[in-house]
């Protein structure tokens, strides 16, 4: 019975308890985890990769390496996924223009089909977010009162509370995003570009991304209270109360006793 009871007391028992705990739980986390977030589940063929790669070789390995595992100039692309390639590719940020702050927008380089050979290639090359699909995306199907909560709990603070965009430091901006395709809109929360962080479908499940791109679709448009002084909120709107209200008071008070005398 001692030494029974010896074995159970084992200075070493806890570690072993503690190794199989973390190992049951990464073993759930794994099975129950969520995905890399949602995303176009068609496969690209081997032509688009081939094509893909060419173009890649052409435009791109200046700055991201001939294998797209990085340089000095730009970062590896390894595992970023079709998702990042036809965010960045697509709006125009790349190929990059000159080296800044923040890579900036501009014209398109490429054609759709082209841009999907790029993502195609990068994607075969690690595992990452994919082009999300229409369905994914459609601002019909997404709850704008609930897109509008999400949003201003995690985008406002840099996009401004309807997305009009805004100033953050050392010479970034966080860009207007009434323009922006639902796609992109998507593609941007799932990879975070530059100064965004990521929200994957652990932080924001797919179906809030889909609320988040019917409130984003519902801004931009006519303001209901006539002029939307640029809809960036009290800043604008206490500017124009001190500059044209409070010169009006000073112009009257001045017109006032000019009449007295």
């Amino acid at each position: 019975m001692k030494a029974l009871a010896a074995r159970r007391q084992d200075r070493r028992a806890p570690i072993v308890l503690l190794l199989l705990a973390l190992l049951l739980t990464g073993g759930l986390y794994a099975v129950l985890a969520p995905t890399s977030a949602g995303a176009a589940t068609v496969k690209a063929d081997a032509s688009d990769i081939a094509n893909g790669e060419k173009l890649f070789q052409a435009n791109c390995a200046t700055c991201h390496g001939p294998s797209a595992a990085g340089t000095e100039s730009g970062p590896s692309l390894i595992g970023v996924g079709a998702a990042a390639v036809d965010f960045q590719v697509g709006t125009g940020r790349m190929p990059a223009q000159m080296n800044g702050p923040q890579i900036q927008e501009k014209p398109v380089q490429f054609e759709q089909e082209q841009i999907n050979e790029l993502a195609a290639y990068v994607a075969s090359l690690g595992e990452g977010p994919a082009i999300p699909t229409a369905e994914m995306v459609d601002p019909t199907l997404g709850d704008a009162a609930n897109g509008m909560s999400i949003f201003r709990t995690n985008c406002a603070m840099c996009h401004n509370a309807v997305g009009a965009g805004g100033a953050l430091s050392q010479g970034k901006f966080a860009p207007k995003l009434w323009d922006t395709t639902p796609t992109h809109i998507y593609e941007a929360m799932l990879t975070g570009p530059q100064s965004m962080p990521v929200f994957n479908d652990a932080n924001i499940t797919p179906e809030e991304k889909r609320d988040v791109i019917a409130f984003i679709d519902q801004q931009g448009g006519a303001s209901p209270g006539g002029l939307t002084l640029g809809a960036l909120g009290p800043v604008s709107e206490g500017l124009w109360a001190w500059v044209v209200g409070l010169g009006l008071l000073i112009g009257a008070a001045v017109w006032i006793g000019a009449k007295s005398s």
